[in-house]
C-alpha cells in the first residue's frame, strides 16, 4: 500500500475516532458553560440538591401548548429550557410531554380541567392582537409533575398586584426554577422537618387554624406544642420553627423564657399578634371600640428590635365584610360591603418570601415600628397602599360606617409596613435578668448564633374563613364572599421555607432577568445606518468575495 492510500486511511480513522470521542464525551465528562450575565441557563446549588435526592423517574406535562401568541411562546420556551436544564443535571430520567387540556377528548377534558383546578391551575383568558384582529384564547400556564407514587400541579404564571402583562411574564420566568424545583422537592422528600404551633394561651381554635396546617402539611410535619408540658428548652429544639398565632392570654415569664432561649439556640419564630381586641358581635348599631390587648410579649419583641403599635390600619385598597341586609322569605340575605379594616396588601418587597406574591389580606392589622437592636437586620416585606390611616386605641368599629363613603383626605398616613423579617444575632431578653428558678442557669445563652423572626400585627393573616353554608373551614386565601383568592397561603409557605433554609430552593427566587428594550431614540436616529449595514453591506461583501475569487482564478490560469 503506497503512502498516499496510507495517509487517506489514517485521516479517515482519525475522523471516526474524533467523532466517537465527541459523541461520547458527555458520558465521561459532563459540563455546561453559561455565558449569560444573569445565569439564565444555570441552576443553583439548592436545585442541584433537589435533583440529587430524586429516587425515581419523573414525568412532566407542560400544559402551555398549541398555537400561542409571541409572549406565551417566549414563556413556553423558557419553561422548556429550565426543564431541559433540570434533565441535564439529573441522574434520573425526566420525560417532558406537551399537552393542551382543551384538545383532549371531550369526555375526558372536563374531568382533567377540574383536576387541574384542584391543583390551582385555572385557565387564563388571553387577549391578543393577531393580523390586526383581536382574539381571545384559553391557556393553562402550568405543569403537572408525576413520580411513580404521586402527582402534583403547579401554576407558573404569577404576578404582583398592579403589574402589566410584560412585567408579570418576566417575573414568572424568573421564578420558574423555584416553582418547578419546589414541586420536585415535594414529590421526592421523605423526611419532613418539624414545625410547632404553640397552644395553651388562647390561640386559634381548630377550625380557624385549619388553613395554616393544610398549607404546611405539604412540606413539613406540623405539631401542636402545649407550653405547659415543655419542661426545658431542649424539649423544643426538635422543631425548626415555632408559630405564635394570636394568643388571647398574656404570656408569663416562664413562656417568654422558653421562646427566648429557643431563639438563642438557633430556632426561628413567627409572631402573628393581635394587639387590639375587636368584638364584631358588638359592631352593629352604634358600633363598638377596639381596645389594646396585652399579649405579654411586647417587651420581648422590643428587645429583638420591633414594636407593634396599639392601633388599627384602614386602607382604601380594602376587602369586603359580609353583612345581613334583610331576609328573602325565610333566608337571610348576605351582602359583602367594603370594609377598610380588611387591608388588601399588594405592595411587596423584592425578597424571596414576597417576590411575585399576589395580594395578601390582613384583617384588623396594627402598624409596626422598629427600634434599635445591634446585629439584627430588619426587612419590611409587605406594605399597605399609599392611601391608609391609623386609628389609635380606642378605635371605633361600626358596621354602619360602611354605608358612608370614606374621605380620601383622611387616608394620608402613606404606605405602612405590615410584616417584618428580623435576621441576625439576637440578644436575650433575660440577659442581666434573673432566670426563672425551674430552669438550669448553666444552660442559659445570653446571645444567639443566628436566627430569624417574622412579625405581623395581625393573626388573621393565617386564619381560615368559615363557609357560611356548611360551617366548614376553607384553605388560606379562600374567601367565600370574594371572587378571587388571596396569596395568604403562599405567603405562609414561603415564610416557613425561608426560615428553615434561607439558602435552600427558595433562594432561587432571587434570580433576576433584565428586560433590555431597544433605545427608541437611538433606533430613530440610527435607523438608516443599521438598514444599510444589515441589507447593503452583506451584498457588497459577497460581490467583493466573488470578484476576488475571479481575480485569483484569472491570474492563476493566465500563467
Amino acid at each position: 500500500m503506497n503512502r498516499k492510500y496510507s495517509s487517506l486511511l489514517f485521516g479517515i480513522f482519525a475522523l471516526v475516532l474524533i467523532w466517537f470521542l465527541v459523541a461520547n464525551l458527555e458520558k465521561w465528562w459532563s459540563f455546561r458553560l453559561d455565558m449569560t450575565e444573569e445565569g439564565k441557563y444555570s441552576i443553583g446549588q439548592a436545585s442541584l440538591d433537589v435533583l440529587e435526592d430524586m429516587d425515581g423517574p419523573l414525568e412532566i406535562d407542560v400544559l402551555l401548548a398549541g398555537d400561542l401568541p409571541p409572549g406565551m411562546v417566549r414563556f413556553q420556551r423558557n419553561i422548556e429550557q429550565i426543564l431541559k436544564t433540570f434533565r441535564s443535571y439529573s441522574r434520573e430520567e425526566i420525560i417532558i410531554n406537551y399537552l393542551d387540556p382543551l384538545q383532549i377528548a371531550s369526555d375526558s377534558s372536563e374531568r382533567y380541567i377540574l383536576k387541574l383546578a384542584d391543583y390551582g391551575i385555572n385557565p387564563t383568558n388571553l387577549h391578543s392582537n393577531q393580523n390586526g384582529a383581536q382574539s381571545t384564547q384559553l391557556i393553562f400556564p402550568g405543569v403537572v409533575l408525576r413520580s411513580s407514587t404521586r402527582e402534583i400541579g403547579v401554576l407558573l404564571l404569577k404576578g404582583e398586584l398592579g403589574m402589566g402583562p410584560e412585567e408579570t411574564l418576566n417575573l414568572s420566568i424568573e421564578n420558574l426554577e423555584f416553582e418547578i424545583g419546589q414541586a420536585i422537592k415535594r414529590l421526592y422528600t421523605r423526611n419532613k422537618r418539624a414545625i410547632g404551633i404553640i397552644i395553651g394561651q388562647g390561640e386559634m381554635d381548630e377550625d380557624e387554624g385549619y388553613g395554616m396546617v393544610e398549607a404546611l402539611n405539604e412540606d413539613f410535619e406540623v405539631y401542636k406544642v402545649p407550653f405547659d408540658q415543655a419542661k426545658s428548652v431542649e424539649d423544643l429544639l426538635t422543631f425548626e420553627v415555632l408559630i405564635v398565632a394570636g394568643p388571647k392570654k398574656a404570656y408569663g415569664v416562664r413562656e417568654k423564657y422558653l421562646l427566648d432561649q429557643f431563639l438563642m439556640y438557633g430556632g426561628n419564630v413567627l409572631f402573628l399578634m393581635d394587639e387590639m381586641a375587636v368584638n364584631l358581635e358588638m359592631a352593629g348599631g352604634n358600633g363598638t371600640v377596639a381596645m389594646p390587648f396585652d399579649t405579654g410579649l411586647d417587651d420581648l419583641l422590643f428587645r429583638y428590635g420591633v414594636r407593634i403599635n396599639k392601633d388599627l390600619i384602614q386602607d382604601l385598597n380594602f376587602g369586603y365584610y359580609p353583612v345581613v341586609s334583610g331576609e328573602y322569605g325565610n333566608q337571610p340575605q348576605i351582602v359583602p360591603l367594603p370594609w377598610p379594616f380588611y387591608v388588601q396588601a399588594g405592595k411587596m418587597a423584592n425578597h424571596p418570601i414576597t417576590k411575585g406574591l399576589d395580594v395578601v389580606e390582613f384583617r384588623f392589622v396594627s402598624s409596626i415600628d422598629t427600634v434599635k437592636a445591634d446585629n439584627v437586620i430588619k426587612t419590611p416585606l409587605i406594605f399597605s397602599s399609599d392611601y391608609t390611616r391609623r386609628e389609635s386605641a380606642p378605635a371605633r368599629v361600626a358596621f354602619k360606617d360602611m354605608a358612608v363613603e370614606p374621605d380620601v383626605r383622611a387616608f394620608n398616613s402613606g404606605s405602612l409596613p405590615l410584616a417584618y423579617l428580623l435576621e441576625g444575632k439576637f440578644t436575650s431578653f433575660f440577659k442581666n435578668r434573673f432566670v426563672p428558678d425551674e430552669f438550669d442557669k448553666n444552660k442559659f445563652l445570653p446571645e444567639s448564633n443566628g436566627g430569624r423572626i417574622l412579625i405581623t400585627g395581625d393573626a388573621d393573616v393565617i386564619k381560615s374563613w368559615i363557609h357560611p353554608q356548611d360551617d366548614q373551614p376553607l384553605p388560606l386565601g379562600n374567601n367565600p364572599f370574594a371572587e378571587s383568592k388571596t396569596a395568604n397561603r403562599t405567603f405562609l409557605q414561603n415564610t416557613i421555607n425561608y426560615m428553615v433554609a434561607p439558602n435552600g430552593i427558595i433562594a432561587s427566587k432571587s434570580k433576576s432577568f433584565e428586560i433590555r428594550p431597544l433605545n427608541k431614540v437611538k433606533v430613530k436616529q440610527q435607523k438608516s445606518m443599521w438598514q444599510v449595514i444589515n441589507v447593503v453591506v452583506p451584498v457588497i461583501v459577497v460581490i467583493l468575495i466573488g470578484w476576488f475569487k475571479q481575480f485569483l482564478r484569472k491570474r492563476k490560469y493566465a500563467k
